[in-house]
Order: C-alpha cells, then structure tokens, then sequence
C-alpha cells in the first residue's frame, strides 16, 4: 500500500473517507459534492482505491492534480482489495482528525452537510456515531437507522408475515422514518459520522467483514463500550440506488446473494449472541419460513425468500469467525 506520511498530514477536524472500487466515475462526483459543499470546516478528503486495477488510480491522482486546492484531496492506493472495514480503516489511519465522515462512492453530499452534522456532533459530546437524513435520488427517504439483528428479528424476517411482525415490533430491525431516536440502536454507513475518540477507545472496524454488518458489528461494539448515535436530521446526503454493489438490486429481485453476505451475518450473529444464538437465529428463520407458508390456507400468497436461502444462511456456521468471503 502506498499512503501519505501520517506526520506530514495537518490535523483537520473532518477526515472524509470514501472508499472507491471500479468506481472512478461516481467517486469523482461524490468528492466535488464533499467540495462544493460550502464548509466552514476544516476537512481533508481521504480516497482509498481499493486495488481497482482498472485505471481508477491514474484518474483519481490526475484529478486531484487539477485543483486549485489539491492538498484537500489525498489518496491511498491500497494493494489488496481489503473491503469495506479495510478500506476505510486505511482512509482514517491516513488522517488525523476529530471526527471521520464514511461515505459511499455511491452518495453526495447536500450543500451545508458538513458544517450541520459538526453542529450535532459538538453539541453531543456523549455520543460517538452522527446518524444523518439519507434520501434516495428522488427525495424519498431510505431507511437507514435500525435495531440489532437478533433471533426474534429472524423470525420476524422469515415469517413476512403481519400478525408475527406486530407481535414482536420491538425487534422488528428497520425503523421507520423519521426514526424515534431512543429505538436506535445502528445506523447505515453509507454515510455517517464516527468521533475519533471513540474510535482510539474501541478499535477499527472489524476487518473480519468484507462486505455487510461491518456497521451493525460496529455500532454494537459502540455501544458496549457506552457511546451512543445521535440522529443530524439536518445533515442530508442522497445514496444513489444501486450504484456501488449488487447486493441490494439482487435482494429485491430475491437472487442468490453472494457467500460473503452470508459469511458477514453469520459473524454478526455470532459476535453479539454467541453460537447459541446464532443456531437459535437460523432456526426461528426456518421456523418463520414454516408459518409463512400457513397463509396458504387463507388464501394469500407466500412472500418468497431470497434464493438459496435456506442453504445460505448456514455458511460459516461451523467456523463463524473463519473465511470471510467463502463457506
């Protein structure tokens, strides 16, 4: 990996992290709106090329040089693909600052982001995770603030079905939006804001993960160690859909997903409920699958599961913190 000298790295009070993978284009944008955003701040944006291998460093750098600022814009040329944890884990090491911004290369920032969500985050010096409003291109707002994945979430998951969804609601994982800021429990790091104390306090994202549940695992950690999320409603960024991975258009479509998504639950369930929990989440998921069938016999159509679901959600259960791209 080639990276600045930490030394010569000026002590900012926002480092942006975005990593980017085969995504030059939607990078580019995604940095001029970090550019154009107006802040009054002090902020350095970190780019990690995560090995694209497809000429993405070469524009990147050719970019960067065309500034009038370009000791705004740094880049780190990673020489492994390392994820999202460890794409951002060298894009904050990259940068000595207050607070670091995780940012998608498929998000932008709406102008005032950066001076509002530094507002929020003064103003709550107990918290250590700045949740922002996220919206679709469109305008709608995506739903992006969550509770902890759990057995009785599985079930609900499995199940798709009214009457056990209301039963157990509390642990029902999306919230719904505006989000009540006490049920809170994570929030999506497309975009949110992590204090560096907390970071120093508790570690690096856990690179462990490769892709998904990286946010869950960390914010639960976050917890543990007694910081909590503070929702800037008044910070505002747009993720576009789609744009970085496939994973959520296959979700839709229930496609097969790919093994690493799985890989990630598992170590997430693993991780916050022990082996347990994490048999007993599979299981009420299987058993959810069951009661979604009954609405057959009331004449309702079952809610299909992804693809190979009831396979995949076994990978890695044998050695849940084993390969985390493979069964």
């Amino acid at each position: 990996m080639t990276s600045p000298d930490k030394s010569t790295t000026p002590s900012v009070q926002i480092n942006v992290s975005i990593i980017n993978y085969r995504t030059a284009e939607l990078t580019l944008q995604c940095v001029r709106s970090v550019l154009e955003d107006g802040s009054q701040a002090q902020y350095m944006i970190t780019i990690v090329d995560n090995a694209s291998g497809d000429g993405s460093v070469d524009k990147l750098r050719g970019f960067i040089a065309s500034l009038p600022e370009p000791a705004r814009v740094q880049l780190v040329a990673s020489e492994t693909n390392s994820g999202f944890s460890g794409g951002h884990n060298q894009g904050i090491a990259a940068c000595e600052a207050a607070y670091h911004l995780v940012l998608n290369s498929d998000a932008v920032l709406k102008p005032g982001f950066l001076d509002a969500i530094l507002a929020t985050a003064e103003a709550h010096p107990e918290c250590g995770l700045f949740a922002p409003r996220i919206e679709y291109d469109d305008g709608t707002r995506q739903i992006s603030c969550f509770r902890f994945p759990s057995p009785k979430s599985e079930l609900i998951r499995g199940a798709a079905t009214g009457p056990v969804t209301r039963l157990f609601r509390s642990r029902d994982v999306p919230l719904d939006n505006p989000p009540n800021p006490s049920q809170v429990e994570w929030a999506s790091f497309a975009c949110i804001l992590l204090r560096d104390e907390m970071i120093r306090q508790i570690g690096p994202m856990d690179e462990g993960y490769f892709l998904y549940f990286e946010d869950v695992e960390y914010s639960w950690r976050a917890r543990q160690a007694g910081w909590r999320i503070c929702l800037a409603p008044e910070a505002c960024a747009v993720h576009f859909r789609g744009g970085s991975g496939p994973v959520k258009a296959s979700q839709a479509a229930r496609k097969r997903l790919p093994a690493y998504y799985y890989a990630s639950r598992t170590r997430v369930l693993y991780q916050m409920h022990g082996r347990a929990g994490l048999l007993m989440a599979n299981l009420m998921w299987h058993l959810g699958r069951g009661i979604a069938q009954l609405r057959r016999l009331v004449g309702k159509p079952v809610p299909p599961a992804t693809a190979q679901e009831f396979r995949d959600i076994w990978i890695n259960v044998l050695t849940p913190l084993g390969d985390r791209r493979d069964s």
